[in-house]
C-alpha cells in the first residue's frame, strides 16, 4: 500500500499491533464483512521473538486452526515441576495449563495468525506505527499514524489496541495506569543445544533460584531447548540481573552446563489481573493490552487468540449496527470476562501467595502433591493434599479454600 504525506485512509476497524492477537481481531472482523486494517509498528510479524514458545493446543478447534505444520517444533507429554531442593511434579498436558502442549516456532506462528487474516480480507500495513489518537467530540475516530518518515491519518470506527501490555493505546485513552512492579516480571532466555534434559516434557523450577518467578526448559528437539528465567521486578535491587540469575541456574543445572546458547532474549511480562475497563468511545483492547496474562505462568497467547475472536466479531458487529460508544462496547466487556476472568482473578490470588513462599514452603508444597493423583485438580484437591501433608502450610491459604 503507497502512502504519501497527509493521506488519510479509511477503515471500519483498525487494530493497532500485528501479533497474533491482533491479527485475530482482525481476522474475525474481516470475516464478519468489516473493512479491517492490521498496522505493525516492526518490519517484519514475528520478528524479534520474546517468547518462550510453549503452548497448549486445546484452543484449535475453536479458532479453526487446521493446519499447524508450519510452526509446531515439537509436542509435548505434559510438565514437570521441580523444588529447590529437588522433589519433582509430574502432570500430564490435559490438566498442565495453557503453556504445555507443543513448543512452537513464534516467528512462524505469528505469520501464520496473520496470512489466516489475509485470507478473510484484513490489510495490513507494517512498518507503520501509530502516534496518537484522532478524537471528535472526545470519541476516537481514528489514529494519527507515521510509516517510513510519512504521516498520515487512518480514519475508524473502532480502534483495537492490540499493542501490548504497555500499551499506548491504553494510556492514550486514559483507560489504565501503569502496572505495578510486583505484577512485572523481567525475564532472559537463552536458545540452547547440546543439552541433556527429557524433550517430551517442558521444566518449571521454582524457589529463589528465580525470586517471584521460576526458570524455565521449553525443549525444540532433543538436545536443543529454550532455556530461560522471570524475575519479579520489584525483587531487582541492581546487584544480580536476570541473565546472572539463569547463568547461576545453568551452571548448577548438570543437563544445561555443558551446552551452548545460540541466542539469547530479554523482554518483561505481566503477571497483573485484569483492569476494571477495556473500553472506551470508540476503543477496544485485546490480549496482554487487556491485561489476560496468565498471572501464573506469565502465558498470555491462549487467553488473547480466545478473546481476540470475541473482539473481533463484537466490533464488526458494533459497527454494522453503528453503535460505537461506550455504553455499547461494554459488551464485549461483559463477554470476554465471562470466560476468562474467573481464571485470571483466582491465579492472581494465587501468584499473590506464592511470591510470599520460601524454598522450604515450596519443597513442602510440590512434596505434597508429587503423592497426588491430579487426574482431576482443583484447588480445594491440591489444598486437602497439603493439609493433609503439611497441616501447618495450610494457614497461608485459607482465604483460597
Amino acid at each position: 500500500m503507497n502512502i504519501d504525506q497527509g493521506d488519510t485512509l479509511e477503515y471500519d476497524v483498525l487494530v493497532i499491533g500485528g501479533g497474533p492477537t491482533g491479527s485475530t481481531a482482525g481476522r474475525f472482523s474481516a470475516r464478519h464483512n468489516a473493512k479491517t486494517l492490521v498496522i505493525e509498528k516492526r518490519q517484519e510479524i514475528g520478528s524479534p521473538v520474546r517468547c518462550g514458545e510453549g503452548i497448549s493446543l486445546s484452543w484449535l478447534e475453536e479458532l479453526e486452526i487446521k493446519d499447524i505444520s508450519p510452526w509446531v517444533r515439537r509436542y509435548i507429554r505434559g510438565a514437570r515441576i521441580y523444588s529447590p531442593s529437588g522433589h519433582v511434579l509430574e502432570i500430564i498436558e490435559d490438566i498442565a495449563g495453557d503453556e504445555v502442549g507443543s513448543v512452537i516456532e513464534r516467528d512462524m506462528f505469528d505469520k501464520d495468525m496473520a496470512r489466516l487474516a489475509a485470507i478473510e480480507g484484513a490489510d495490513f500495513m507494517v512498518k507503520t506505527a501509530a502516534t496518537g489518537l484522532l478524537k471528535e467530540n472526545g470519541k476516537v475516530v481514528g489514529v494519527k499514524a507515521k510509516q517510513m518518515g510519512k504521516e498520515f491519518n487512518i480514519m475508524a470506527d473502532i480502534v483495537i489496541g492490540a499493542d501490548g501490555f504497555e500499551s499506548q493505546v491504553g494510556r492514550w485513552a486514559g483507560i489504565y495506569e501503569a502496572i505495578k512492579p510486583k505484577d512485572i516480571m523481567t525475564c532472559f532466555q537463552y536458545r540452547m543445544t547440546g543439552i541433556d534434559v527429557d524433550p517430551d516434557f517442558t521444566h518449571f523450577y521454582m524457589g529463589t533460584r528465580a525470586p517471584g518467578g521460576y526458570a524455565w526448559i521449553f525443549p525444540k528437539d532433543e538436545v536443543t531447548a529454550n532455556v530461560g528465567l522471570g524475575v519479579q521486578l520489584s525483587r531487582l535491587n541492581g546487584e544480580v540481573t536476570p541473565k546472572e540469575y539463569l547463568d547461576q541456574f545453568i551452571a548448577g543445572h548438570k543437563g544445561l552446563r555443558n551446552g551452548e546458547a545460540i541466542d539469547m532474549v530479554a523482554g518483561a511480562v505481566s503477571v497483573t489481573h485484569p483492569p476494571e475497563r477495556t473500553v472506551a468511545d470508540g476503543i477496544l483492547l485485546v490480549g496482554d493490552a487487556s491485561r489476560v496474562v496468565d498471572p501464573i505462568t506469565g502465558g498470555g497467547i491462549v487467553n488473547g487468540l480466545k478473546q481476540a475472536k470475541i473482539a473481533g466479531e463484537f466490533a464488526a458487529k458494533a459497527v454494522s449496527e453503528g453503535k460505537t460508544d461506550v455504553e455499547y462496547l461494554k459488551k464485549y466487556e461483559k463477554l470476554w470476562r465471562h470466560r476468562l476472568e474467573d481464571k485470571l482473578w483466582r491465579n492472581y490470588m494465587a501468584k499473590e501467595k506464592a511470591m510470599l513462599l520460601d524454598d522450604v514452603m515450596y519443597d513442602k508444597i510440590i512434596d505434597a502433591l508429587s503423592d497426588m493423583d491430579l487426574r482431576k485438580v482443583r484447588v480445594e484437591t491440591i489444598l486437602e493434599g497439603v493439609r493433609k501433608k503439611y497441616p501447618e502450610l495450610i494457614k497461608e491459604f485459607e482465604d483460597m479454600m
